[in-house]
């Protein structure tokens, strides 16, 4: 059975356990109807079209 030969420093572990934390921030793409920046695969908030096509209807201030 494996076993570690060594004490494994709480330095070591704690910079291993760290990476499981990581979270990399959302990729923006802009919108090909008003190149507002949107999430991909979703509708744009600012004027309601997703892929080429009106989906919802946004309220013009």
């Amino acid at each position: 059975m494996a076993v570690p030969k060594k004490k494994m420093s709480q330095s070591r572990r704690d910079m291993r356990r760290a990476n499981h934390d990581k979270r990399s921030p959302p990729t923006l793409v802009a919108c090909a109807n008003c190149e507002e920046a949107t999430l991909s695969h979703r509708v744009c908030a600012a004027c309601g079209f997703y892929k080429g096509r009106q989906v919802i209807a946004v309220a013009k201030e």
